[in-house]
């Protein structure tokens, strides 16, 4: 094997299995350290070795190269403790909803809906909560499936539960991107302390999700109470009732 503190940029990518474009790409990022130059000869040491390792760990972990090059620049300056930086990493990047998409054959399909009822597959592909690809399906969320087809069993078509979901994804997603910035916000000015981070993040994330259901359901109160003093909650019954005659 060759000398890990004397390599040429061609025994680095054969030593490392990344090719010579990719170190010099990772380079211009500031991602991977300059080598030692001498003469006309580049040479890499064991430092690129174990920098290249990491790079891959980073983008395997989701991040873009510019965020790994601003990482390294930060960690090289001492700013950042590369083990702290991990450990909070992965707290922050633990699932909340332990709901992952899969695919699942047809079979599967109709064991998690509960029904084999006919035009299922048709409505849920129609809804977007289904995808077909091939002989299987993609299924986004399992647990939002679940309870699309507790709705129908109540009345509510499945388009009608998929649209309602994309309301609340809509409006929950800019809520939770205006409440990360608030969080990054007081992290950065020192008002929330990250020392702690397995137990901060455990904390928020019980807490993040209580929140969520205590004041959905309470503007759903005030919602529904609004609906009843109009008026039109009585004009709807009558209305259907009207239908059915």
């Amino acid at each position: 094997m060759t000398d890990t503190h004397e390599l040429t940029i061609d025994e680095l990518a054969a030593m490392s299995r990344v090719p010579s474009r990719t170190i010099r790409f990772y380079q211009s990022r500031g991602a991977l350290m300059a080598p030692e130059i001498r003469g006309r000869v580049a040479y890499y040491g064991k430092p690129h070795v174990e920098r290249l390792k990491l790079i891959a760990l980073l983008q395997d972990r989701g991040l873009r190269i510019d965020a790994i090059g601003d990482l390294m620049k930060r960690i090289d300056r001492g700013e950042v403790d590369l083990a702290e930086w991990l450990g909070v990493e992965e707290q922050v990047q633990a699932p909340w909803a332990l709901d992952q998409a899969r695919t699942v054959t047809e079979a599967e399909l109709y064991e998690i809906a509960g029904t084999r009822r006919p035009g299922l597959l048709a409505d849920l592909s129609r809804a977007r909560i289904v995808e077909r690809k091939g002989d299987v399906y993609l299924l986004a969320s399992p647990a939002l499936l679940a309870v699309a087809i507790k709705l129908e069993g109540v009345g509510i078509d499945l388009d009608t539960a998929a649209k309602a979901s994309a309301i609340l994804r809509k409006h929950l997603g800019r809520a939770v991107g205006d409440l990360v910035e608030l969080f990054v916000d007081r992290i950065e000015d020192g008002q929330v302390p990250i020392d702690n981070a397995g137990k901060l993040f455990e904390t928020f994330r019980a807490a993040g999700v209580e929140s969520v259901r205590v004041l959905f359901a309470r503007e759903m109160e005030g919602e529904l109470r609004r609906l009843t003093s109009s008026g039109k909650l009585a004009s709807l019954s009558a209305r259907v009732r009207k239908k059915k005659r």
